[in-house]
């Protein structure tokens, strides 16, 4: 009777230390890289990114930056920290990155490089995945961060101008102002289809003003002249339709068939994702 109690204490002692020895490895397996020089850690680091293991190799260079926060593979690992984080979706983890890299080294000789990834993280954060997976028209959501691209992309173009992603920056930029553009486009379209004219015909002056030689340019013009036709001034809607004749005769509004409003019950089906009363573009 008395060797019952004394075998449970000693399976109980067995299950703790087991238990105890467990919980030590899981400890010691999360920090791994404690301890270890900055050159094994960098080397695990970039080995994840050659694999293409973006989630590993941010925590990896973020365990390297917290234990090292200077010199020289530090200034690298916040490089490729940056893309690691673009590459994986968390674009608001590779600006605040980003920000600090151009903060710590502002005259970086790769510099228009992170200016430049910046702008693709503000181009395409929050918006991804809402416009693929229900075909949303992005002209129609919060232009933000598409703005602040806009002005990173404009800062590669203007200030490195021999760098070799001016290129692909200004062709980025005349992108988003053909969104922008369109923003403006829908806006006024908006206003035709409710009546509100005046409000029309001041943003479809806005956006030629504000955004001349962009592919939606002839659609403001439309504007102007649907407009104008409908508040009676003739002379006004003739000279709209002149300049749409000599820049567009192929224009849908010329034959009465534009805007091309998306019907009622489009509106009220959930699946059906969003439709532009442009249309035709």
């Amino acid at each position: 009777m008395t060797l019952r109690p004394l075998l449970f204490l000693l399976i109980a002692l067995v299950l703790a230390t087991s238990g105890c020895s467990k919980f030590s490895k899981l400890w010691k397996d999360e920090n791994k890289n404690e301890g270890q020089p900055v050159e094994v850690i960098y080397d695990k680091a970039h080995g994840y990114m050659r694999e293409e293991r973006w989630a590993s190799a941010t925590e990896t260079f973020q365990r390297l930056v917290a234990q090292y926060p200077y010199g020289a593979y530090t200034e690298q690992a916040l490089m490729e920290m940056a893309y690691a984080e673009f590459k994986s979706g968390k674009h608001d983890d590779a600006i605040s990155t980003i920000d600090r890299f151009i903060r710590t080294y502002p005259t970086h000789r790769n510099i228009a490089y992170f200016y430049y990834l910046r702008g693709l993280s503000n181009s395409t954060r929050n918006a991804i995945f809402l416009s693929k997976v229900f075909d949303l028209q992005m002209s129609n959501r919060d232009l933000s961060t598409p703005m602040q691209a806009y002005n990173d992309f404009s800062i590669v173009a203007e200030r490195y101008p021999n760098s070799r992603y001016a290129a692909d920056a200004g062709q980025r930029m005349i992108d988003l102002r053909n969104l922008f553009a369109k923003h403006e486009l829908d806006t006024a379209l908006y206003y035709l289809r409710r009546g509100a004219n005046v409000a029309a015909i001041e943003r479809a002056k806005y956006l030629l003003e504000t955004y001349p030689q962009t592919r939606h340019q002839n659609d403001a013009v439309a504007v102007l002249g649907e407009a104008y036709t409908k508040l009676g001034n003739t002379a006004l809607a003739n000279d709209a339709r002149r300049v749409l004749e000599q820049n567009d005769p192929k224009h849908p509004w010329l034959t009465g068939d534009w805007p091309d409003y998306p019907s009622n019950f489009r509106k009220l089906n959930p699946f059906a994702g969003e439709k532009s009363a442009a249309g035709h573009d």
